[in-house]
Order: C-alpha cells, then sequence, then structure tokens
C-alpha cells in the first residue's frame, strides 16, 4: 500500500492532515555531505579532529595530490561516509602541505585513514580498500547503524497508545496517522487508527476502513482482532435493553440465552470483569449449553481484549479452575 492510496492519511479530520512528525517534531533529515566532509590544516587539527571526536567519531583521511590510490580511495569514502548519514565525520588532511602530523602519527604510506574517537586515534587502515571494508571500518569505530525513523515511529506508537487508553482517541488519531504518514503498511498504526474511529462512534468509517485492507494486512492478528472487536460491538447493538436482560435473569437465573446477550453487551460497554462472570456462570451451571458457546464467546472477548489485559488474566485463572476442576 501506497501512501497515494493509504485510506487514513489526510481522511480523519484535520489530525490527519499534518506533515510526518511524531509529537509535534518532524523527523529530523540527515545532516548534508558537506557538514560532514572537510579539509584540515595542522594549525586546526585539534579543533576539526580531536575535539570534533569527542562527539562523534572522525576518520582523518591523509592523502596527497600525486598520489593514485588516494583518487581512487576518495570518491568512496566520501560516499560512505556521507550514506553513514552523521554517524562519522570525515576530515582529510593533504600531506604535501601538512606533512607534521602524518609524521607525529608515524604514517610512512597513502592514502591513510585514522579513526579518532574521544580526541584518540583508536584504528586505522591504509590503502584503496573496498566500499564494504569501508563500511566494515565505521561501523566498528561508530557502532552497529541506528535506524532513527524507527525508533520514532515506536515511540509515537506508544504515545498514541497511551491516549488511546486514557480516551483522548483524538489525539492519539493524530499520532497514528503521522505514523501512517510515514509508513502506511504499519499494521500497529492501521489497528490503532481503526480503534480509534471505534472509540468515536465512527463505526461505518471503521468497517470501511478494514473492507479496504490489501489480503496481507488484513491476515494480521493485531487487524484481526479490532475486526472482532467490531463486529462483538454491532452484534450487541442488536440484542436489545440490558435491564430486560436483567429482569429476565432476576426472573430466572438459568435464562442463558439472556445471560449471554447481557455479557455480550456488558464487554461492548467496558465493563469486562462482569461479561466475562455472566459467561464462566453459564459454563458453571451448563457446559453444554450452545455447543459450549459461552467457552468459545470468552476466548473471543480475550482476542479482543489482548493476553495482558487484567481482565483476561483474572478471566483465564476461573476458566481453568472450571475446565481442570
Amino acid at each position: 500500500m501506497t501512501g497515494n492510496d493509504n485510506p487514513y492519511a489526510g481522511s480523519f479530520g484535520n489530525q490527519m492532515s499534518a506533515s510526518a512528525s511524531f509529537g509535534g517534531q518532524p523527523v529530523a533529515a540527515a545532516p548534508a555531505g558537506g557538514d560532514l566532509i572537510k579539509e584540515t590544516t595542522t594549525a586546526n587539527f585539534s579543533k576539526d579532529v580531536l575535539d570534533a571526536s569527542r562527539q562523534q567519531p572522525v576518520l582523518v583521511d591523509f592523502w596527497a595530490p600525486w598520489c593514485g590510490p588516494c583518487k581512487q580511495l576518495t570518491p568512496v569514502i566520501e560516499k560512505v561516509v556521507t550514506e553513514a548519514a552523521g554517524r562519522v565525520k570525515l576530515v582529510k588532511m593533504n600531506i604535501d602541505d601538512h606533512p607534521s602530523i602524518a609524521g607525529q602519527l608515524g604514517i610512512q604510506s597513502i592514502p591513510a585513514v585514522i579513526a579518532f574517537v574521544g580526541g584518540r586515534p583508536v584504528d586505522g587502515f591504509m590503502g584503496a580498500v573496498a566500499e564494504s571494508q569501508i563500511k566494515q571500518f565505521i561501523e566498528k569505530v561508530a557502532g552497529p547503524a541506528v535506524d532513527d525513523s524507527k525508533a520514532e515511529i515506536e515511540a509515537a506508537l506508544a504515545d498514541a497508545k497511551g491516549l488511546l487508553e486514557t480516551g483522548d482517541a483524538e489525539n492519539a488519531a493524530g499520532l497514528f496517522g503521522a505514523v501512517l504518514q510515514a509508513d502506511p503498511d504499519n499494521v500497529v498504526a492501521i489497528a490503532g487508527m481503526v480503534d480509534c474511529m471505534i472509540t468515536l462512534g465512527q463505526l461505518a468509517e471503521a468497517r470501511e476502513a478494514l473492507s479496504g485492507l490489501p489480503e496481507d494486512l488484513a491476515k494480521d492478528a493485531g487487524i484481526g482482532a479490532i475486526a472482532k472487536k467490531l463486529d462483538q460491538i454491532e452484534e450487541a447493538r442488536k440484542l436489545g435493553d440490558p435491564n430486560a436482560l436483567e429482569q429476565r435473569l432476576a426472573a430466572n437465573p438459568d435464562d442463558h440465552e439472556a445471560r449471554m446477550m447481557l455479557a455480550k453487551i456488558r464487554n461492548v460497554e467496558g465493563d469486562r470483569d462482569g461479561a466475562a462472570d455472566h459467561l464462566l456462570t453459564i459454563m458453571k451451571r451448563d457446559r453444554a449449553f450452545d455447543d459450549d458457546g459461552a467457552r468459545r464467546e470468552l476466548v473471543s472477548f480475550f482476542e479482543v481484549w489482548g493476553p495482558k489485559d487484567p481482565a483476561t488474566i483474572a478471566a483465564r485463572r476461573k476458566l481453568s479452575s472450571i475446565l481442570f476442576s
């Protein structure tokens, strides 16, 4: 699914019209290559290399205009450093014009690349090595690459879930929408957005969004749980007055049909413990009712609530005591 046919981007009120940003902060762009690559002199070496290496690793490329292998290495190392997007800097030093630093480091052959970290030389290589070797060298001195955009998306999803759990579906939708603009196939954000629609009572829009998903996304467990939640809400709306069902139960506690319907209503009202207790009561009184329908309904509740929900944990414990007593 591309951004152009993303059913959520730009469609959820004003919350969905923002650019891809998280917590109001735009995704940081990688520094330009010119900020990462520079020439230095003997006088500026301390500032450009030693001081700078206390902030991030600095690679110093010792070269000379007459050096053929230097000319081979230059475009490759500059390309790799630029692609590293700020993980390291590259400082170039012409040893013909500035020979003293190379002499102090004992460099006798060029090209030579020395990595500085924390103000000290820590590693290096000589010769016009392959691009893959330069990448490995950077990973060695700077550590594995971190996908900042992925970290920002994960943080945005966590914030959105927190907002939704507290009932702030509007602002949660804004964060889910921002994630979907950056990653249209993010199933967690899709499920969260549909959950926001459900919370805001936009059931028809939620159903339309789910029905328009590609088959591979629709099969995701999180999407399936939201679809089941919507099914449960739509079914409960057809079950009548809960007060009338309570009266039926007061007159006949073994009216399992009324108890089953009341459990479904209490579930969508948010009374998860009450809904579970009704189904567990049916199981205690008549396991055969509706071909063990109370247990099957309770399992469907668990799928929507999630395995870590306190109501799921409590009801599973009670269920086990019934099944294995």
